[in-house]
């Protein structure tokens, strides 16, 4: 054997005990009791490096009490900072919440009326302003954002899409004009913080199911409308990520037949107005690539080999018959991870889960009754890493099993580190982990098991089980559990935990590992600012 293969062997056999020792590990936990005999919720807020917020809504269960909310923050080892309590106005009930680097924001609203207010919590002190004002009466409020000191609210009136603004100054509001129109839906409302601007990205619900990206400025005055035919193509969904000078880049998915059933991904890039001119737009519409799921190398790895051999067989069969391919799958797209070379879009897959009842015929013959809504059911996550022209340059993909949710929310969190990932979702009181390093796997799956503050404790029952990349090489994950002593029958005591959680990847890499880029500010769909565990804590789980 030459001298150079005999060095090469000896680099791979020294990255072996290396690949081994990375893995999650246990670095602190924070337990809360919890009250049996309230209602209770807790939102948990990750704030990357300065630390996590703590948000504790408590209620009686047979009263009209309002509610009382306890905020409390913690820094990176989870002791205590400060804490502020609220309690809430009796007239007003919350509604969405959103929050950003400096603070954290509630929207409450009026029943039956069109009084809001909108609560700003300090995150360096805990100190708590009030903006009451109005908007629509009856509106269903299903997005909110704050750009500086006005808040943006979207939602339904009548059946149809509207988005106003809210002044923190002299809180009058104002409706953003040309989305009060029938069949037409909001698919998400994004601002922009570097050139003060808001995106709303909507979609219609009639033939050819056109998307556009309308765009205002702060003061909610429009400055230019992008709109894409779907008479082809129709796109499902859109996030927008700056890409480079006075550039964004739309990444989402696309349908074939105008229904919510994925066929594959897009990409393409969007040049808005130069200074001076900010209803010009290029759009290069000839650069949008359409990406189908065919197309991808590892999308369809969650299946067993045989299976997907089967699968791809009878795509490549349907193509040299020239026939079109339809693929009916559900995503939920992530917002988008910039990255060094450009962006990585993750997104999961599942189905909507439903129960069946059956009633007997004469003769033992079955026929079937109502449908009961039990949930969602996630079958696999997938990732695309773009650059910053939207060229794929890799995907890959995370097998989910038996994963099943009653909330449609991101299970699947992401640490990144370098040019490594650790993909990572919580079930059953364990963490499933892998990493990859583009398209290639560098670690399978693995479980870790979440501990408790002693060895002569044991973990009864776990639920409302969530995880969320905090910062650098950190997660956090969070829940409710009971928790009894080895060896002793009592009862036992019942806690919202918080773990903090470490997957160093520095062995795998050639020098230290960079930052995790930290999670990305949104609204959740449920209307928490960040990682929700909300439940009735009466005792009644088993």
């Amino acid at each position: 054997m030459s001298p150079s293969k005999v060095i090469g062997w000896l680099l791979v056999l020294s990255l072996l005990p290396a690949l081994v020792c990375a893995q999650l590990a246990h670095s602190v936990r924070l337990e809360l009791t919890t009250n049996q005999n309230i209602e209770e919720s807790f939102d948990v807020t990750p704030l990357a490096r300065q630390g996590v917020l703590v948000t504790v809504r408590r209620g009686d269960y047979y009263d009209t009490t309002p509610a009382r909310f306890q905020f409390s923050k913690y820094d990176t080892d989870l002791k205590p900072l400060w804490t502020t309590e609220y309690k809430q106005d009796p007239r007003f009930e919350p509604t969405l919440s959103y929050h950003n680097d400096h603070y954290l924001y509630w929207l409450f609203r009026e029943k039956e009326s069109a009084a809001i207010q909108v609560s700003r919590l300090s995150l360096d002190d805990g100190l708590i302003e009030h903006f009451q004002g109005e908007l629509i009466s009856q509106m269903d409020m299903q997005h909110f954002k704050v750009l500086g000191n006005t808040a943006y609210v979207g939602g339904y009136y009548r059946n149809r899409p509207v988005v106003m603004t809210f002044s923190f100054f002299d809180r009058t509001n104002r409706v953003l004009p040309g989305l009060y129109t029938n069949h037409l839906e909001i698919n998400s409302l994004e601002i922009d913080e570097t050139r003060q601007e808001v995106h709303v990205l909507v979609h219609s619900l009639r033939r050819n199911c056109q998307f556009s990206i309308r765009s205002y400025s702060y003061e909610g005055k429009p400055l230019r409308t992008v709109t894409f035919d779907g008479s082809k193509y129709s796109l499902i969904s859109g996030k927008l990520v700056p890409a480079g000078d006075n550039e964004m880049l739309l990444v989402g998915n696309y349908s074939t037949d105008c229904t919510p059933y994925s066929q594959g991904i897009y990409v393409t890039r969007i040049r808005p107005g130069e200074p001076g001119r900010p209803d010009a737009v290029t759009v290069h519409t000839n650069d949008i690539r359409y990406i189908e799921f065919s197309q991808l190398q590892n999308f369809f790895n969650y299946l067993k080999p045989k299976r997907q051999e089967r699968l791809l067989a009878r795509v490549l069969k349907k193509k040299e018959e020239g026939k079109d391919v339809k693929f009916r799958y559900r995503l939920l797209v992530h917002d988008l991870i910039p990255t060094k070379d450009g962006l990585t879009l993750l997104a999961e897959v599942y189905y909507p889960q439903y129960r069946g009842t059956s009633l007997p015929y004469s003769g033992g013959m079955m026929r079937s009754t109502d449908r009961y809504f039990e949930g969602y059911r996630y079958t696999h996550a997938f990732l695309c890493g773009f650059d910053k022209q939207g060229k794929l340059l890799w995907d890959n993909c995370l097998a989910i099993q038996n994963l099943n949710s009653p909330e449609l929310t991101e299970m699947v969190q992401v640490s990144q580190q370098g040019d490594l990932m650790v993909l990572a979702y919580p079930q059953d009181g364990e963490i499933h982990t892998e990493v990859i390093q583009g398209s290639k796997v560098l670690k399978p799956r693995e479980n870790y098991t979440l501990k408790t503050n002693s060895d002569n404790e044991k973990v009864l029952y776990s639920t409302h089980e969530n995880l969320a990349a905090w910062y650098d090489h950190y997660f956090l994950a969070c829940g409710f559990q009971k928790i009894g002593e080895k060896g002793y029958s009592g009862s036992p005591r019942e806690v919202f935990y918080i773990n903090k959680l470490n997957y160093s990847l520095t062995d795998l890499q050639n020098g230290p590992a960079t930052d995790a880029t930290p999670a990305k500010k949104r609204t959740a769909p449920n209307g928490a600012s960040g990682r929700q565990s909300s439940r009735k804590t009466s005792g009644s789980e088993q």
